[in-house]
């Protein structure tokens, strides 16, 4: 599309939409339907989600808040050896440094985050602990990490037996290649609404393998990795970090919905504003979002994303749609 025929478009879309602000019906702009979801809910990326999704329910199931169930969700992966895209066990950086980012938010626009953080198991709780005990978002690198051990978190060796070999095996060659759903994990992002109906999200990776040291992806970014409006609904990011902080497709996805879109067709918008600008043959960026009847979309460049649902009573994975058909 040439860019004056997407601006065009862009500028028809906008003058599309002019309607009540906050409307989180299924209204049929592109005749896209809304999925349906039940509340509370949860729902996160990727099949590390159903575990995530678990402990984020069992707090709700308690009363909890949706900001203590997306931190106690993505902690499980975060704490998994095994999960080689979060937290401990996360593949490193050329340098051989597992560095992490993460990032919260609450119902009412607080949010914190860390980026660039060595040596800590769980970066969301740092990154919780910046939004309630300081003045900022965002904290980085050793800042970050010294704020991390001042609040009375551990020192850890991130870097597992098994993420040091896969590390020294790509040192043979030293090429880097992105590649679409890399053993189907990626970022975690996970978004809830919990029986107050409150919303609340998290999001929380190791970045890209083999990354640039000193690389910061989505992930720690509001409004790209993850952003909430607790009027509006919620949206979380996966996938190729720079292709996400491009567009800021998290906080397109709610803006989309606050101006009556339903989640799934703000979903596929955000994904086509990324097909219409940047080149996306090899990369994959999948977008899940939430509206406040718990209403539900899920959306991404390439087939292969998939997303952990808990409503309903039930925790499920499924299939998301993409631009990109499966031949």
């Amino acid at each position: 599309m040439k860019r004056r025929d997407f601006l065009k478009n862009t500028a028809f879309a906008s003058a599309a939409v002019i309607i009540p602000a906050c409307s989180t019906d299924a209204k049929q702009i592109d005749g896209t339907a809304a999925q349906k979801g039940g509340l509370p809910i949860v729902i996160s990326t990727w099949n590390h989600g159903i575990a995530a999704n678990e402990a984020a329910m069992e707090v709700i199931e308690n009363s909890g808040r949706a900001l203590d169930a997306v931190e106690a969700g993505v902690r499980v992966p975060e704490s998994d050896p095994e999960m080689m895209s979060v937290g401990y066990g996360g593949l490193p950086d050329r340098d051989g440094h597992v560095t992490l980012d993460a990032c919260i938010m609450d119902e009412t626009g607080n949010c914190g985050s860390v980026s660039y953080l060595e040596h800590i198991k769980n970066p969301i709780s740092v990154a919780r602990k910046v939004m309630e005990d300081t003045p900022h978002v965002m904290l980085s690198g050793k800042g970050a990490y010294d704020f991390a051990i001042e609040k009375g978190f551990k020192k850890e060796n991130l870097l597992t037996e098994n993420a040091e070999k896969r590390w020294k095996k790509w040192l043979e060659e030293s090429k880097y290649e992105p590649i679409v759903n890399i053993e189907n994990h990626d970022t975690i992002g996970l978004l809830a609404i919990d029986q107050k109906g409150d919303i609340s999200g998290a999001c929380t990776t190791s970045g890209l393998a083999w990354k640039v040291h000193g690389r910061v992806g989505d992930s720690p970014i509001i409004g790209a990795g993850m952003y909430v409006d607790n009027e509006v609904g919620g949206a979380c990011a996966t996938g190729v970090g720079e292709m996400v902080m491009k567009t800021l497709g998290t906080f397109l996805i709610v803006e989309l919905m606050r101006q009556g879109r339903n989640p799934q067709e703000a979903c596929e918008e955000a994904v086509n504003r990324i097909i219409a600008k940047q080149e996306y043959k090899d990369m994959q960026v999948g977008y899940l979002a939430i509206d406040k009847e718990g209403n539900y979309g899920a959306y991404a460049i390439h087939p292969g994303f998939n997303y952990a649902l808990h409503s309903n009573g039930e925790n499920n994975m499924h299939d998301a749609e993409s631009f990109v058909k499966k031949s």
